[in-house]
């Protein structure tokens, strides 16, 4: 069980799909820290002209004549002060990061689930399928017994009938619980997205004793789960929703920016040489610029209001992931301690109906009883079989999700 969710850990899709996400958001992040720093940029151009021209020179007009010139320049601007929009666009980002990465990891928890609760219904119905095989063994041994007592003249030839009719009916019941491992294989092998015609086989533990169920702390059960990814994945997105609020009232604060500027150029229409016209013709600039939102037709004011009720809305969120998270820990342990409980009568009920069979089946080997009172016995006997292995594996998963709940891993 445990390289089956090794195996969904590395090639599901969802998993990888999960984990693009999760890389996009630290890009995001990574670029809104990048976008404290200052801009930088350069431009150049190149440009002729054969028509009418400006001498810049001696500002008179030259006809006709091929001119060129060369123009270059460097630019930088940085925000000195946006109302911390950028800052707080860092902790947003680094915040859905934080989400990402906590819904991959919630995302591996809901498929181990899903591959344990699988791997145990494979588990139960090869069991299954065993005991319908022994079954199908007895009878067929049985059906052997009956033939030689027919001849004897011990019992009647009805009673060799009827177990004949049994046996074919078991056999059904064997091809039927064949059926049911190979589909429940299917769906196992489904949730790892394994190759098509993968040879695929599951290795069966050895389970040992059932172990008694003794019980959980609902309360202190509950206090170790809410580290689980679905609880701080709500806890970041709280935080996420106070800082949108916070960007939101920023933007109603003013900007103030600041730029530099470095430009320069030549012309063959001026005198001079190239290098000397770019000295002399050099222009340095810095600027600084403030812009004060005054009214933007309500879009700021509506922005901080629509925040404060997403900040409301991640609060509840985060409340419904806690009670919800405490429900099905409740669910959990009494689900457990039920199929504890349902077990331990079910093993109680097969040993009695054990006990009961062996009695029928002497008699009814010696001809002190019909075929109809074996029959119904041996029908008895089986399905206390059947009920006892699947009261088995349902304790067995929920005894498994009280240890996911504990955070241990899941094994077998």
């Amino acid at each position: 069980m445990e390289r089956c969710i090794d195996y969904a850990f590395d090639n599901n899709l969802q998993i990888k799909q999960q984990m693009i996400s999760a890389e996009q958001s630290g890009n995001a992040y990574m670029q809104s820290r990048l976008a404290l720093l200052p801009t930088l940029s350069f431009s150049g151009s190149q440009s002729m002209n054969w028509g009418r021209s400006v001498n810049l020179q001696d500002l008179k007009i030259i006809e006709n004549k091929l001119t060129q010139a060369t123009s270059a320049s460097l630019s930088s601007n940085i925000t000195a002060f946006s109302g911390l929009v950028k800052i707080n666009a860092i902790k947003r980002n680094r915040l859905q990061q934080q989400i990402e990465r906590t819904n991959v990891e919630k995302l591996k928890n809901e498929i181990s689930i899903s591959i344990a609760q699988a791997y145990l219904q494979v588990l139960l119905s090869m069991e299954i399928l065993d005991s319908y095989r022994q079954s199908l063994e007895s009878i067929a041994s049985q059906e052997k017994r009956t033939a030689i007592l027919v001849d004897a003249g011990s019992q009647p030839y009805s009673d060799l009938l009827d177990i004949q009719s049994q046996l074919a009916s078991e056999r059904v019941q064997v091809v039927t619980a064949e059926n049911q491992v190979t589909n429940n294989k299917l769906t196992l092998s489904q949730l790892l997205d394994l190759p098509l015609n993968e040879n695929f086989e599951i290795e069966v533990p050895n389970l040992g004793e059932t172990p008694e169920f003794t019980g959980e702390d609902v309360e202190a059960l509950y206090m170790k789960a809410l580290t689980l990814p679905q609880i701080q994945s709500a806890k970041y997105a709280l935080d996420k929703s106070r800082v949108a609020l916070d960007i939101a009232k920023g933007q109603r604060l003013p900007s103030i920016g600041i730029s530099a500027g470095y430009g320069t150029y030549y012309s063959d229409s001026r005198d001079g040489a190239f290098l000397e016209q770019f000295k002399d013709n050099r222009n340095p600039s810095v600027g600084i610029s403030l812009s004060l939102p005054i009214f933007e037709g309500g879009q700021n004011y509506i922005g901080v209001k629509d925040a404060r009720l997403s900040v409301n809305s991640s609060e509840i969120a985060l409340q419904s992931e806690k009670q919800t998270l405490l429900k099905d820990i409740q669910k959990a342990v009494t689900d457990a301690n039920g199929y504890y409980q349902q077990y331990v009568a079910a093993k109680a009920n097969e040993t009695s109906l054990e006990e009961s069979f062996r009695l029928v089946e002497q008699k009814f080997n010696v001809g002190a009883l019909n075929s109809t009172d074996y029959i119904v016995a041996r029908t008895n006997l089986y399905k206390a079989k059947s009920n006892l292995s699947q009261m088995k594996y349902q304790y067995l998963f929920h005894l498994k999700i009280l240890d996911f709940y504990k955070g241990k891993p899941l094994t077998l």
